[in-house]
């Protein structure tokens, strides 16, 4: 379906908010991508920003906003500050501005609203991030407050619609620190952390509904046995699809749910609640086949008419548990073994941080990874755009999911930090919040998953990475299996080692290690979760931040640094023939001070992918290993 913005009660007239397309540029000095320097505001994330549930009638909000910084004690701004290339924030390159949003301050946004009230139609407007406390108001009316940085939320405005002359006006508060989740982000970076994020960092659009319409769409998969003759049993493969609805329900409705594969349809259901529908000659997805199912759904009325449809798409597959012939529990794919083998992926940009310039940009990232030879990537200490998981959906690329942490973990030291990172300790200590801080943390938690739940690339969900916010460890660690049993959890990647979930992780620099015989994780999945991160610099290619470049080991060369990754590779061969089920290398691009990815921090290729490919295929394969010793 080819998705229009212009239709019912939405005109793009204006979105630019007075302002000739001219006015804008990044701001100077700043290291640029190569999308960054050819980006035009008129064609800035026009792509529709929801894959999954793709509806007809929507209008792209991004473009140039009025902002302006105050005092968080002030009303609102006397005067506005200048023009914000919105999504991207104050702080970037990409934003035109370049300026530090203070705890305390607060950012506000206003711009005209190109919208009006229609009969019989909702209006919704969407966030897809906003970091990290925001209200929003139109035409004066408060129509919601939202708190959380990286997850998307919606508000209807319907009833604070004018026939005409609208006008939007948003207010962010953003602490950056203390219990707020913000994964890498700090006040003054140092080491690891990097350059705060505050206000809007993701697309912001219009979209019209009718009065009862379709929400979400849940999905699921499940075989059973069936009987096709007397004696003779088949297994049926079953998409189950559960239609969340809103609005005002209407007499004896239904939905009806075509499922299609190369243009052709192949299966049918129709009811109220879950359907289950039988999928003849499934083709099920993994990294090498990512086979994807179309999916239409429609609100039928009493009389069978649709009120509402919308456009999706789901796959077949099935994570698992399994244990092998020796008694090591495996990652499974389908029923099957499989082992996952990518880079951390930290997802920053050094002209729009945390927002990438542009879809082909953050496209351009992942389809470096395939061309690798990779079958996974660990989305680290961050939620990216819907559209990041529809690319890892369709090109093949299995999703670790990293929870975005606050830095307030257990004050008690690693116990042999090197070359042990998963603690040793006898009695692991967790870090003490209280609680409305711990409920802030899960209420982000299962945003993230039921904002992701669907994509069929996410295989595994990671609440804490080493001991960042970590605490109340077997509770969290218990309400994430059951929050969302179809994938795995681990626990703690790298940090303090509770027996909850499916996965224990390791993170060893440089050269990966596990205590593969250690009977605390018998029963646990066994990953390599960081390792690597060999560096190497590329003149002037390396982001000015005022701080030395730094990996875990440096190579002079090209050379040296593929003789170190080839060792890398050679260190986890006996690891993989003796149990473990993934490795993480860390990392896929260069991050602020950090030099130790396959590409610069504004993506200049290090290394040839086609190089990696031919070794990390052998890994993956099995190649590389002979028989378990």
């Amino acid at each position: 379906m080819k998705v229009k913005k212009l239709l019912f009660g939405f005109c793009l007239a204006g979105c630019l908010v007075n302002s000739a397309l001219g006015e804008w540029k990044p701001v100077e000095g700043k290291m640029l991508t190569p999308w960054g320097q050819k980006l035009e505001v008129a064609s800035l994330w026009q792509e529709y920003p929801r894959p999954q549930l793709r509806r007809e009638s929507w209008a792209n909000l991004n473009g140039l906003w009025r902002y302006g910084m105050v005092g968080k004690d002030a009303v609102k701004p006397e005067s506005w500050d200048g023009e914000i290339l919105v999504p991207f924030c104050p702080e970037s390159a990409l934003s035109g501005v370049g300026r530090l949003l203070e705890p305390d301050q607060a950012l506000w946004y206003e711009r005209e609203l190109a919208a009006k009230p229609v009969s019989g139609k909702r209006t919704l407007l969407h966030f897809g991030a906003v970091d990290y406390r925001t209200a929003v108001w139109v035409n004066g009316k408060e129509v919601g407050q939202h708190v959380g940085g990286h997850t998307p939320f919606s508000f209807d405005i319907t009833d604070a619609l004018n026939p005409s002359g609208n006008r939007l006006v948003v207010r962010v508060e953003d602490a950056t620190e203390g219990y707020q989740l913000r994964g890498k982000q700090a006040l003054k970076p140092q080491g690891i952390t990097a350059s705060r994020v505050s206000g809007i960092w993701q697309t912001v659009w219009l979209e019209e509904v009718p009065g009862r319409f379709i929400e979400d769409l849940d999905y699921g998969m499940e075989t059973r046995e069936k009987t096709t003759a007397p004696g003779k049993v088949a297994t049926a493969t079953v998409l189950k699809v559960t239609p969340k609805l809103a609005g005002t329900p209407l007499k004896n409705e239904k939905v009806r749910i075509t499922v299609s594969f190369g243009g052709k349809t192949v299966a049918t259901g129709q009811g109220g609640g879950e359907l289950s529908i039988e999928i003849p000659e499934p083709k099920l997805w993994t990294p090498d086949t990512p086979s994807l199912y179309d999916v239409k759904a429609e609100l039928l009325d009493a009389k069978g008419k649709a009120v509402d449809s919308v456009e999706s798409y789901t796959a077949l597959r099935q994570v698992s548990r399994i244990v092998d012939a020796y008694g090591q529990p495996k990652l499974a794919l389908n029923g099957k073994e499989i082992f996952l083998l990518g880079p951390l992926e930290q997802g920053w940009w050094p002209d729009g941080l945390l927002t990438p310039p542009s879809d082909e940009a953050m496209l351009a990232d992942l389809k470096f990874l395939k061309a690798a030879g990779f079958n996974m990537l660990r989305k680290h200490v961050k939620v990216e755009p819907s559209r990041y998981y529809y690319h890892c959906d369709r090109l093949g690329l299995v999703v670790w999911q990293d929870h975005v942490n606050a830095g307030l973990g257990p004050k008690d030291p690693p116990i042999g930090a090197s070359p042990n990172w998963i603690r040793l300790r006898p009695d692991p200590q967790d870090a003490t919040w209280p609680d409305d801080a711990h409920q802030q943390w899960v209420a982000e938690y299962k945003a993230m998953v039921d904002h992701l739940r669907d994509h069929p690339s996410i295989f595994i969900w990671c609440p804490f990475n080493e001991a960042w916010g970590q605490h109340r460890s077997m509770e969290i660690g218990q309400m994430a299996k059951e929050y969302d049993p179809t994938r795995l959890v681990c626990h703690a990647s790298g940090g303090n080692f509770w027996p909850v979930g499916d996965i224990a992780s390791q993170h060893n620099y440089p050269n990966p290690r596990f205590p593969m015989d250690d009977p605390r994780f018998k029963n646990m999945i066994k990953v390599a979760g960081e390792m690597g991160g060999y560096g190497l610099s590329l003149e002037g290619h390396t982001f000015p931040s005022g701080r030395k470049d730094w990996s875990y080991r440096t190579a002079k060369s090209l050379d040296e640094w593929q003789s170190f990754y080839r060792m890398t590779l050679e260190e986890l061969t006996p690891l993989r023939a003796n149990g473990l089920s993934a490795a993480v290398y860390t990392q896929a691009a260069d991050f602020e001070n950090e030099v130790n990815g396959f590409q610069s921090y504004d993506r200049v290729t290090k290394v040839d992918p086609a190089w990696l490919k031919s070794l990390n295929e052998a890994l993956i394969t099995g190649e590389r290993f002979g028989a378990r010793r």
